[in-house]
């Protein structure tokens, strides 16, 4: 069945059920709504479709589908919506390591960012659903291993943790000064004459 032949029931559940849940919704939760006649994956494209340029539009986001504000208007509701509270720069700089590394020890952050990790930064993650910890190390001490969680990538608009830009896509070459041409002597007449051409 294609995208196009979707019963409307059909697309009126999978629409309520995303509205409804805080969460994304994978193809997996809204399969157990529908007949078996139907594949959710079907269903998503053909409301995704739907909702293609309007101010709301239905996304993949951290292995399931929700509705969010179209990227183009989001800048302009900035001015009126409340935004969550900013993470500190050590916590976005941990969540980072985190997210490139998973799973990491709290020895293996500080060593990558070259400073000690207090455990109100780790205690702001975790309050924020940010991180989650994910087992021990076999090492001495078996130090707790850190993970990102689904809502991390819901909060930063991911599918999954490959949709991370490339790291060396982040690093910036510094660019050369420019070096100003060499300031050109006066040739002998000119240093001759006087500044009133006398």
């Amino acid at each position: 069945m294609s995208a196009s032949e979707v019963p409307e029931a059909a697309l009126r559940l999978a629409e309520a059920l995303v509205f409804a849940s805080a969460e994304p919704v994978s193809p997996r939760a809204l399969a157990q709504l529908l007949p078996e006649t139907l594949e959710a994956e079907t269903v998503f494209a053909a409301l995704a479709a739907r909702y293609a340029g309007r101010g709301v539009e239905l996304v993949t986001v951290a292995g399931g589908m929700q509705f969010r504000t179209a990227a183009d208007l989001a800048p302009l509701l900035r001015k009126v919506v409340q935004m969550p509270r900013r993470l500190p720069r050590a916590a976005m700089e941990t969540l980072a390591i985190i997210a490139y590394h998973q799973p990491v020890t709290r020895a293996e952050i500080e060593e990558i960012r070259g400073a000690t990790l207090s455990q109100q930064t780790l205690d702001a993650l975790l309050e924020a659903g940010l991180i989650v910890p994910k087992g021990r190390k076999e090492a001495p001490g078996r130090p707790t291993l850190w993970a990102s969680t689904e809502t991390f990538l819901t909060r930063f608009g991911l599918r999954d943790l490959r949709d991370l830009p490339r790291r060396e896509d982040l690093l910036v070459e510094p660019q050369p000064l420019p070096i100003p041409p060499p300031a050109v002597a006066p040739s002998a007449g000119e240093a001759d004459e006087a500044p009133d051409g006398t």
